[in-house]
């Protein structure tokens, strides 16, 4: 996550604050997913909140995959011969060509007929622990406002399981040149302001700290700032990078459109959040695939009068976002 203010040089008490509640998250190592549809677990965490889990180091394009949903169901990414072994219903990858070699397995753990008494619950919880047991370190988060903290970590206690929290940068960029918007100009005007389009190029190139110089001697970039643009004493650059949920996500954004209560000389500022490269999924249960480098991400433009842009994009392998 990755948020950039024109025109400010010191981020306000309540921002740092809001960075700083962006909340730990969980390495749990050799885990059994068949822990995962385990009614305990379930009850405990699928029911009571939104629970988050994300397969640590798998290649989406090469091995299996796992990923927990906050809306209680279990998504795996698996090749032919693990689909074959564990003997669920699935379906063949999108992206997986004439011969298939990669299937979707979707599981829903808030059904009401997955109840541990079901031949349903019991088929399944056979296949991933005794038929084809599937072994993953996992990336978890839980959120429920009424909740204790930890409990994940006291839930897991008997496995190899270590609370992380996000790496976060600060940094500011001095003399930097900002591309002129109107918040009701999506395709730019000549002379007036730019697009969407050259926002988000310019975003691109600023975040990753290529330089807009566009002289003779570089070798990497001939990029420039697009016209007309505005060049800005200094700008603010802050990125989180973890297992961030969306709830926090929300705050975050919030808060961001809260600069603008009190008169700033930016005229916007922008909000990027990326997705992981090897999820099984992109937006809501959409698959996704990593063809050449598994892009998924979103980015939000916030002018002043609170207009915003909401700007997304997947890479080849991956449906249109909603």
């Amino acid at each position: 996550v990755s948020f950039l203010i024109p025109e400010c040089g010191l981020l306000p008490e309540v921002l740092k604050s809001t960075i700083a509640d962006v909340g730990e998250y969980y390495l749990v190592r050799n885990l059994s997913v068949h822990e995962l549809v385990a009614h305990e677990f379930i009850d405990a965490f699928v029911k009571k909140g939104s629970c988050y889990a994300l397969t640590h180091n798998t290649k989406i394009d090469q091995d299996n995959t796992a990923a927990l949903l906050p809306n209680g169901k279990l998504i795996l990414s698996v090749d032919k011969d693990t689909y074959e072994e564990l003997g669920l219903q699935g379906h063949p990858s999108r992206y997986s060509g004439k011969k298939v070699m990669r299937y979707i397995i979707t599981i829903d753990l808030t059904d009401s007929s997955f109840h541990p008494d079901s031949k349903k619950y019991n088929r399944v919880l056979w296949a991933l622990k005794e038929k084809k047991p599937l072994e993953f370190d996992f990336l978890m988060a839980w959120y429920n406002t009424g909740a204790e903290g930890s409990t994940l970590m006291s839930y897991f206690s008997k496995n190899q399981i270590q609370a992380l929290k996000p790496k976060v940068t600060f940094s500011t960029l001095k003399d930097l040149q900002c591309p002129v918007l109107q918040s009701n100009e999506l395709q730019g005007k000549p002379d007036e302001s730019c697009s969407t389009e050259e926002l988000f190029e310019w975003l691109g190139a600023v975040l990753n700290q290529v330089s807009l110089d566009n002289k003779s001697s570089s070798f990497l970039s001939t990029y420039c700032c697009p016209q007309p643009n505005t060049m800005v004493e200094k700008a603010f650059l802050c990125t989180i990078t973890g297992f961030i949920i969306p709830e926090k996500i929300i705050q975050l954004l919030e808060q961001l459109c809260c600069y603008f209560v009190e008169p700033k000389l930016a005229y916007w500022l922008t909000l990027t959040v990326h997705g992981f490269a090897d999820s099984p999924v992109s937006w809501r249960e959409n698959e996704h695939g990593f063809h050449k480098g598994g892009e998924n991400l979103y980015n939000f433009v916030i002018f002043r009068n609170l207009d915003y842009w909401l700007q997304m994009a997947v890479g080849t392998n991956d449906d249109c976002p909603p």
